[in-house]
């Protein structure tokens, strides 16, 4: 895992790196474990409902295991392997009854190690998954679930983890990579580890034609645009937007306006995660 720089032959060059793929072992996906991605371009019925989207390099999607129900049968890693749908690696795992199914890998997992996942206590392993009540607490895991048996949907981002702070009563207390503590059922599965590739972070995509194989479209500011098309827009030269705060393009407010609305699992949530203040515009 890295970040690759070329020459600078180029105004995109100079300032833009790619992953270097070194901890790839298998760059072909296995095909009975993938699927056609269809593309909707950010378009509902023909409208644009978000905005910034077309687009963008054919895709497959692979498909991840996160439940990992297959308890106490013991899998092998036979290869590691990139996803263009997610910044985190692949792990391929060959169980013992013939069967391949691909994880999200974690940090260090290597091809040839042996991982398993239990509904019991078991070896203290990266890439074993248990239940966060028979994990030590100060754990890092990750691919975490919020309800028992619906398998992993927090912490799966490259490089993302969380800590596991404590374990009392009929919940399990843990600190997010944003920050956030909040409680989940000690029952629910997590995976022990960090997940892979926490370099994604340090790339600079250079240029808008990377953004484009992406399928991110060009982002206008507001204020260039005039006042017919965004709140912001109008006014002579470099005008500031000439409104108390932001605004989305239909005119609702937006930056540091909490846009959660109210869940049954706000009472789970220890300590809100911490936001920077917005300067200026």
């Amino acid at each position: 895992m890295g970040v690759k720089h070329y020459r600078p032959t180029t105004n995109g060059r100079r300032i833009s790196s790619v992953d270097d793929f070194s901890d790839v072992t298998k760059f072909s996906p296995e095909k009975k474990l993938t699927i056609n991605k269809k593309k909707f371009a950010g378009r509902t019925k023909g409208k644009i409902t978000v905005r910034h989207h077309g687009g963008g390099a054919r895709q497959r999607i692979r498909l991840i295991d996160s439940r990992r129900e297959k308890f106490d049968v013991p899998a092998s890693v036979v290869a590691i392997e990139y996803d263009p749908n997610r910044g985190a690696r692949l792990a391929l795992l060959h169980y013992a009854d013939g069967e391949k199914r691909y994880i999200i890998a974690p940090v260090g997992l290597n091809v040839g190690a042996t991982i398993v996942s239990s509904t019991k206590k078991g070896e203290i392993q990266t890439g074993n998954r248990f239940q966060l009540q028979h994990m030590p607490v100060g754990m890092q895991v990750y691919d975490i679930e919020l309800k028992p048996g619906k398998g992993g949907q927090m912490v799966r981002g490259a490089g993302t983890t969380a800590q596991l702070m404590a374990v009392e009563g009929a919940y399990a207390t843990l600190k997010l990579p944003s920050g956030e503590i909040r409680m989940v059922a000690k029952e629910c599965m997590a995976t022990l580890g960090t997940a892979s590739n926490p370099d994604r972070r340090l790339i600079r995509w250079g240029k808008a034609g990377r953004m484009r194989h992406r399928g991110i479209r060009p982002t206008v500011r507001g204020k260039v645009m005039n006042p017919v098309d965004h709140p912001h827009g109008g006014g002579e030269g470099r005008n500031p937007i000439g409104l108390k705060r932001p605004k989305t393009p239909t005119g609702k407010p937006a930056l540091g306006v909490k846009t959660r609305k109210r869940q049954a699992s706000d009472s789970l949530i220890v300590s809100r995660r911490k936001r920077g203040r917005f300067v200026g515009s």
